[in-house]
């Protein structure tokens, strides 16, 4: 493809982005505008890169490592405001695009990391490294951006350099359909009822919704039941119609799994031969002991023994939880429990219980007072504050934003947050991404950050607004927390920007352990109709409830885990081989409940098929063990906002990122490496 020559005052997306802090122009930006661009924004890069490798001058930090730390800013700039449209905005234009910027951003980034020159420059630095008076964090980008090459390919001779570029590009564009077919599939797939008997033990607020997509559908008069959280996870929690649950989960747990156009069995099969393929050019055993290798774990031994140690006790009180349901069942007639039936009955024996309905306490759950709180949180531990800006451009109109501001007055960035489903537009599920990493320029002046978190809450009504269940509320927290490393990030260097994998989920799943503490409810847990704070008596119940239920959730959770990796530790594809055969067998063979699915089954997997999280969706529970290991030495003051305790938290792990080696980061925080313990108390597993 002959790359364009563009005039930088064309595109708005090769301009010098001069809003408000620096947020890109999306009122400005138009699809045909990102092609161009990003052929422009290689162009750059390419010169960028090669303005080093021509450098006569002896390769040192300054004029290689830093050099190169600077480079394709624009190109990565471009790229983040693309992929964070094709998430929340995806049209058949976008995705066309997508589907042809795909492969030539990937052979982009292949070739620059096999380039020999650069590699050679990188390497007479790194050979050097004990004799240069380096700081801890030139060292660090140094021998971390070494290593990288040399995991990357570097070292190949050049027929296998090819080859691997071939294997990343074809990678690259399967794992782009995987997306787009679950996409398709999850936004294809209705329920349409007619029949209003068939609305039992539905919530008011739900069937408002289901009317409401039926008249957008051109269905006035019935309700429309989609794939989407909002919508199928309330059905399966409420509907009283066993068949219609049935169908729904069936729909569910089957999307990419229809033998059509969007079947992702095959393209499955083929991203894991292609990944063992990569793993054995770059002198690997497994896919898994490439990947693993450069995260906290380190191996799949030490993974697998976190997993193992959790699965068991996970399936001992998921096994408690069945006989509760099946009790529950019993004054139905049901006998054989489906796994449509487990959210449904678990819902009434948690009511019977702990007199807890997830409706009622909703309505203390408003969206907006939730973001209140979360702000609360914030403020009282780093002393921050959020103050909304309107009149700025946003990536959607359903979006806020919000300016981080820091104790001395500066500002620490823009937030957006986009919250609600947009069903076949938007990506399901939640998610914390950047449009400007917050970085330092080559004079070393602050950028702000620019962070978006996107949910897929309910949408408010004319009548009611937009409440959240006690899961949605936690999601909102996790995202938040990332929102947080990410506006609190002070490191130098792109390159030691971000968290490592397994240490990525510390910051989001430790900012959980705010959001039910009676302290904090009682600060943004109001009634969306009266303003009465949650009750006590509620609160209590609330936490007494807590734990219920977390032998179903770890258990669905560590499931999708070992699949995971299972499916990438294979040291060579077996043939035949099939994804829906391999997935029966592994979790057979742990002993998986017949009446609970994995979180995710493999031909919907986005996490490890296409969002990165290959051999790393095991990072949750091992940040879990961080997350409630870290939240110990608040609740071990006594004071769950302790400052010396924030100060700490923020000074060694939000601020640094992956300045030093993540367990080290921890260890200066916490002064220990963490213990399984709090986490099977903190699930009620011990």
């Amino acid at each position: 493809m002959a790359l364009m020559t563009i005039s930088c005052t064309d595109n708005p997306l090769l301009k010098e982005w001069k809003d408000y802090a620096g947020v890109p122009p999306f009122d400005r930006i138009t699809p045909e505008h990102y092609m161009p661009a990003v052929q422009k924004a290689i162009e750059i890069h390419n010169a960028e890169i090669e303005k080093i490798v021509s450098n006569r001058a002896e390769a040192d930090i300054e004029n290689t490592m830093e050099a190169y730390d600077r480079s394709g800013l624009l190109l990565n700039r471009i790229l983040l405001a693309f992929e964070n449209e094709e998430s929340i905005a995806s049209t058949d234009e976008i995705r066309k695009i997508s589907e042809e910027m795909s492969p030539l951003v990937s052979r982009h980034f292949s070739e620059i990391e096999l380039n020999e020159k650069l590699f050679g420059r990188i390497k007479a630095v790194y050979d050097k490294k004990d004799s240069l008076g380096l700081e801890p964090d030139q060292m660090r980008l140094l021998e971390e951006t070494y290593k990288s090459f040399v995991r990357r390919g570097a070292c190949l001779d050049a027929e296998k350099k090819e080859q691997l570029k071939d294997v990343d590009e074809k990678i690259a564009s399967l794992q782009l359909k995987f997306s787009q077919n679950l996409l398709n599939e999850t936004g294809s797939w209705t329920l349409t009822i007619d029949n209003e008997e068939d609305l039992a033990g539905l919530s008011a607020d739900f069937i408002a919704d289901a009317a409401a997509r039926a008249e957008a559908a051109g269905q006035p008069g019935k309700w429309v039941v989609g794939l989407d959280n909002p919508s199928v996870m309330p059905f399966l929690q409420s509907a009283d119609n066993r068949a219609l649950r049935i169908k729904v989960l069936d729909a569910y747990a089957n999307r990419c799994n229809n033998n059509n156009a969007c079947d992702n069995k095959d393209i499955v099969k083929e991203i894991i031969a292609l990944k063992m393929q990569k793993a054995a050019i770059l002198g690997y055993e497994t896919y898994a002991d490439y990947m693993l290798e450069q995260k906290m774990a380190k191996t799949p031994e030490a993974v697998y023994s976190l997993l193992n140690a959790v699965w068991q006790p996970a399936l001992r009180v998921a096994g408690a939880e069945l006989d509760d349901i099946k009790a529950v069942a019993a004054e139905d007639r049901i006998e054989n429990i489906h796994p449509a039936d487990w959210r449904y009955y678990f819902e009434k024996s948690k009511a019977a219980k702990y007199s807890v309905s997830e409706d009622g306490i909703k309505e203390y759950f408003q969206y907006e007072n939730v973001r209140d709180g979360i702000f609360y949180v914030a403020n009282r531990l780093f002393g921050i504050s959020f103050n909304r800006v309107d009149g700025i451009p946003v990536p959607h109109p359903d979006a806020e934003a919000f300016e981080c501001i820091d104790t001395d007055g500066s500002s620490r960035g823009i937030l957006y947050m986009d919250m609600f489903a947009r069903p076949g537009e938007k990506s399901g599920g939640a998610w914390c991404s950047e449009y400007c990493d917050g970085g330092y320029d080559a004079k070393g002046v602050k950028r702000p950050a620019v962070i978006t978190i996107v949910g897929n809450f309910a949408r408010p009504s004319e009548n009611k607004p937009s409440l959240l269940t006690p899961d949605d509320t936690e999601t909102f927290f996790h995202e938040f927390g990332h929102a947080m490393a990410a506006l609190l990030s002070d490191v130098r260097y792109h390159g030691n920007n971000g968290f490592v994998r397994d240490f990525v989920e510390l910051p989001s799943q430790l900012n959980e352990h705010w959001a039910f503490e009676p302290e904090v409810l009682a600060q943004y847990a109001k009634h969306y109709r009266t303003g009465e704070i949650i009750p006590m008596e509620l609160v209590e119940k609330l936490q007494a409830s807590n734990n219920y239920g977390q032998g179903f959730a770890m258990t669905e959770l560590v499931a999708a885990m070992l699949l995971d990796m299972d499916l990438y530790s294979m040291k060579e594809l077996p043939e035949p081989f099939d994804v829906l055969t391999f997935e029966a067998k592994t979790m057979a063979e742990r002993g998986l409940i017949q009446e609970i699915l994995p979180r995710y089954r493999v031909p919907y997997f986005l996490h490890i098929f296409s969002h990165g999280y290959d051999v790393g969706y095991y990072s949750y529970m091992w940040a879990n063990v961080l997350d409630c290991d870290a939240y110990e030495a608040f609740k071990e003051t006594g004071d769950i906002f302790n400052q010396e305790v924030a100060a700490a938290y923020r000074r060694e792990i939000l601020s640094r990122c992956n300045e030093e080696d993540a367990m080290d980061l921890y260890v200066k925080f916490r002064g220990h490496e963490p213990s399984i313990e709090p986490l099977l108390k903190d699930k009620g597993l011990n």
